[in-house]
């Protein structure tokens, strides 16, 4: 019991150092934050949450992934190397993928609410 005890706050740990020194995971989980609030506001179904809580997900676990590869990929290879370059690249069009789809997710569920705020041309 008291491994399992230690491996969350390993956990813990990584993710706050992901939130202490990555911009790009601040922004997503202020954006995820937005999200839910909007959701709350709008009264979403549960099918819409679930889609809502799947996209913040997908977003905040590519991006804690593409923080380890790139972690790992800068003490393997401290200085410049294509191939290193590559796999950085890589991880990080992986979390561009899930924005996207989160991006996309979000438009189509909220857009509708939103349009409906608008008033009408007469």
């Amino acid at each position: 019991m008291k491994r399992l005890i230690r491996s969350f706050g390993f956990a813990i740990n990584g993710l706050k150092y992901a939130t202490a020194t990555q911009l790009n995971f601040r922004i997503h989980l202020v954006a995820g934050i937005v999200v839910l609030a909007m959701g709350l506001a709008f009264h979403i179904s549960a099918s819409e949450w679930q889609w809502i809580l799947l996209s913040i997900t997908l977003v905040l676990v590519t991006e804690l992934l593409n923080t380890a590869i790139e972690t790992l990929t800068d003490l393997v290879s401290p200085t410049y190397n294509t191939k290193a370059g590559h796999v950085k690249d890589i991880s990080a069009g992986a979390v561009v993928i899930a924005a996207v789809f989160a991006l996309i997710t979000g438009l189509i569920i909220f857009l509708p609410k939103l349009i409906l705020l608008l008033p009408h041309a007469a």
